[in-house]
């Protein structure tokens, strides 16, 4: 199982101190929360896609290409690329480029955003959203997996004799995790491909990241990929972390109320009670974090949300720290317990090139 860290890139005032960082400093401590995370022992550093503001990350393929520059085991993932909205010729280009820098540690998440007017920006109608996922993924997926296309559509110019490059390092495709909140249609374009899904339930109660991840368990199997437990499932969380409960409540409090997805609405303690947020000790965030395998089964990627809401950089390290040295290690080796033989582990390059050379074999 992974185990990793996504950052959604917002520049928010500290509401403790009212200093505001700026874009340039960021960015930076966005770097050095991912070199953080690998120095911790962590699996997985993601970041979003944005075009607006308060958020920097509006070129996730820059700031990985210079991260994998830096890094050496870290798998390199965004959390999301924006399929609707992002050329599919682009898209491959870029990621297959990563690819090669990176020595294939790079996978993508695929999703709509969350920004409506990021469509008018660029040429697409909202309302068109689910259509354009469907329809720009699937040319993707051929633009990765076939030397040349011949292909027609209905929201791009059509593609004649057309090779991406560079080619997927080693033949071998990124793998692509579905990321989606509350779309079915997205969950079954997971499923229809064998590819991923991500669940990022951290503004969502069980029951519907439970209805949501068995609906896409069963149209996996329907599709002929194995059986519904032997899906690729990843999750989302959100923690913070001190040694007392209450120092935790107390410090992060102030954050909570002045984020700028969920401030001014819900109370901390509501929040924490009806999604995955823990505010608390590592054996707090260890248990509720462990209470996902009872609604989402068996899965393989758990990332964290941890950089959020104008929480300073010397606060998200000491965070990393908590995690990588007494949270994850219990995990992985929890997660490990019962665990069925047959439920595969996460996809890596290295696996999907081993399982492609058995194939070609």
């Amino acid at each position: 199982m992974q185990f990793g860290i996504f950052t959604v890139g917002d520049v928010t005032p500290d509401p403790t101190t009212g200093r505001t960082p700026t874009e340039r400093e960021r960015i930076k401590a966005m770097v050095a929360i991912a070199l953080k995370a690998e120095e911790v022992g962590l699996d997985v550093f993601a970041t979003g896609e944005h075009h607006n503001p308060p958020f920097v990350p509006s070129s996730p393929t820059t700031m990985l290409g210079y991260i994998a520059a830096r890094t050496e085991k870290l798998i390199l993932s965004t959390s999301t690329t924006l399929i609707t909205t992002n050329d599919p010729v682009k898209i491959a280009e870029d990621y297959a480029m990563l690819q090669h820098l990176a020595d294939g540690r790079v996978d993508l998440m695929m999703g709509r955003g969350n920004t409506g007017p990021v469509y008018p920006w660029f040429g697409q109608d909202i309302r068109q959203g689910i259509n354009l996922a469907i329809e720009n993924y699937a040319l993707l997926h051929r633009l990765w997996r076939e030397d040349v296309v011949d292909w027609e559509g209905k929201f791009r110019t059509p593609l004649q004799g057309f090779t991406s490059t560079p080619r997927p390092l080693d033949d071998v495709p990124p793998f692509v995790w579905h990321g989606s909140i509350r779309s079915p249609e997205i969950a079954e374009q997971a499923a229809f491909y064998g590819d991923g899904f991500f669940h990022n339930n951290i503004f969502w109660p069980a029951d519907h990241t439970k209805q949501m991840v068995e609906l896409y368990r069963a149209r996996y199997a329907h599709y002929g990929h194995g059986t519904p437990e032997q899906a690729i499932v990843g999750l989302g969380g959100q923690v913070f972390m001190r040694k007392n409960s209450q120092d935790a409540v107390r410090e992060f409090r102030p954050y909570f109320d002045n984020a700028p997805v969920y401030g001014h609405g819900p109370s901390l303690e509501d929040f924490t009670e009806q999604t995955p947020l823990t505010v608390g000790s590592p054996q707090q965030v260890i248990e509720k974090t462990l209470s996902f395998r009872e609604y989402a089964g068996d899965y393989q990627r758990q990332l964290f949300l941890m950089d959020h809401a104008g929480l300073p950089l010397k606060t998200v390290l000491e965070q990393l720290d908590m995690l990588g040295e007494e949270v994850v290690p219990v995990l992985r080796k929890e997660f490990a317990k019962g665990r069925p033989a047959d439920v595969p582990e996460a996809p890596t390059h290295a696996s999907l090139k081993a399982a492609r050379e058995v194939t070609v074999a």
